[in-house]
C-alpha cells in the first residue's frame, strides 16, 4: 500500500512534470541550441535591413547596435515610401515620421511627428540614452535632433510630391489600402551571440493622414515591446487597432505565460478581431521573437511576411493570417 508521504511525493513530481511540459514546448527550446543570432523584420525591405544588422550580430556586436543599423537602411531609401526619406506625407504634404528603439534592459527612447531627420530612429536612441525621457514630439525633438549633431534634410522627394499633388486634387481620403505600401512600418528584433534581445521601430507612418496623426510605432507596448527576460514583439499595419489592444505588450506577456511566438501573435490578432468591429477592413501583423531564439508571426489578412536572418537561412516567410482560418 502507497504511504501517505509516498503518494504527496509522486503527486509533486507529476504535477511538475505537467508544468515543465507547458514550456518546453519548441517555443522555449534550451539555449544550448543556439538559435542566436538571429534577426527577423517586417515586410521585403526587412531583407536588406536584416544584412545591416547581420553584419554587426556575426562580429559579435551587441544587439541594439544591430536593429538600429538596420532599420537605418530602409529609412534612407527613396523607394520606399511607408519609411523615413520618401515617405508619404500627411495630408498638408508635410513627411513626418515616428520611431522607438528598446534594449533588453526595459530602456526605451522614442520620437514622434519628427520633421526634416532621416533617421528618426538613431535621434529616438539618443533620447533614451541622453535624456531621462522616453519620448520627445514635433518641434521638441527636431530641436534634440538639431542639437545633437542631426542636420536638416528635405524628405519629401518629387515622386512623393506629385503623388500627393494628384491625391489632393482627386479629393480621396487617407491611405489605408490593405498590404499596399503606405503604412508598412520596418520593425526589428534582433537577439546577438550574449543572448541579448533589442527592437526598432520606424515609419513615415500612414498616408496622407491628418496632420499631428501619430501612429502606433513610436509607443513602447504598442509598435514595440522587449522584455530581455522573455523577448520581444514589433507590430505593422494600422497603428489604431494596436493602440486600441496594446498589442506588441500583450504578445510578451503571452509569451511569458508559456505560449509560442506565434501563438501569441494570433491571441492578439484575435483580441482586435473581438474588440475593434471594422477589423476586417484593416491589415495588423505581428511578429515576436522569444529569449531562446524562436520566432513567429500572425496577421489579420493574407499577404503579410517578413524577412529572417540566421547563420543558416536568409528568408523571406508568409505569416499566417485570421481570415484565412475562419
Amino acid at each position: 500500500m502507497t504511504s501517505r508521504r509516498s503518494f504527496i511525493r509522486k503527486g509533486s513530481m507529476a504535477f511538475a512534470g505537467l508544468s515543465m511540459a507547458k514550456y518546453s514546448s519548441a517555443s522555449f527550446s534550451s539555449q544550448n541550441e543556439n538559435n542566436y543570432p538571429i534577426v527577423i523584420s517586417t515586410w521585403n525591405h526587412g531583407l536588406p535591413a536584416n544584412e545591416a544588422a547581420w553584419k554587426i550580430l556575426s562580429e559579435d556586436g551587441h544587439s541594439l547596435d544591430a536593429v538600429e543599423a538596420g532599420v537605418r537602411i530602409p529609412e534612407a531609401d527613396p523607394k520606399i515610401n511607408s519609411v523615413g526619406f520618401g515617405g508619404t506625407p500627411d495630408a498638408s504634404g508635410k513627411v513626418t515620421l515616428d520611431a522607438c528603439i528598446m534594449d533588453e534592459k526595459g530602456r526605451a527612447g522614442s520620437v514622434s511627428y519628427l520633421k526634416h531627420i532621416k533617421h528618426p530612429i538613431s535621434v529616438a536612441r539618443l533620447v533614451m540614452e541622453k535624456t531621462q525621457h522616453v519620448m520627445l514630439s514635433g518641434k521638441g525633438a527636431l530641436e534634440f535632433a538639431l542639437g545633437n549633431g542631426f542636420k536638416k534634410e528635405k524628405l519629401l522627394t518629387s515622386e512623393r510630391k506629385s503623388a500627393w499633388k494628384k491625391w489632393k486634387k482627386e479629393k480621396r481620403g487617407f491611405s489605408n489600402e490593405i498590404n499596399v505600401e503606405n503604412h508598412d512600418t520596418i520593425g526589428m528584433l534582433a537577439i546577438d551571440k550574449e543572448g541579448r534581445i533589442s527592437g526598432a521601430c520606424t515609419t513615415s507612418g500612414m498616408g496622407y493622414k491628418l496632420p499631428g496623426r501619430v501612429g502606433d510605432s513610436p509607443i513602447i507596448g504598442a509598435g514595440l515591446f522587449v522584455d530581455g527576460e522573455v523577448g520581444g514583439a514589433v507590430a505593422t499595419g494600422t497603428g489604431e487597432l494596436v493602440m486600441k489592444t496594446m498589442g506588441t505588450f500583450l504578445v510578451v506577456e503571452l509569451m511569458r505565460n508559456g505560449m509560442s511566438p506565434s501563438r501569441a501573435c494570433e491571441e492578439a490578432v484575435k483580441r482586435i478581431s473581438k474588440k475593434i468591429p471594422d477589423y476586417e477592413n484593416h491589415q495588423i501583423g505581428y511578429i515576436a521573437l522569444n529569449k531562446s531564439g524562436v520566432y513567429g508571426s500572425f496577421c489579420i489578412q493574407p499577404g503579410f511576411n517578413y524577412a529572417v536572418k540566421t547563420k543558416n537561412k536568409t528568408e523571406l516567410e508568409d505569416a499566417e493570417s485570421w481570415l484565412k482560418t475562419l
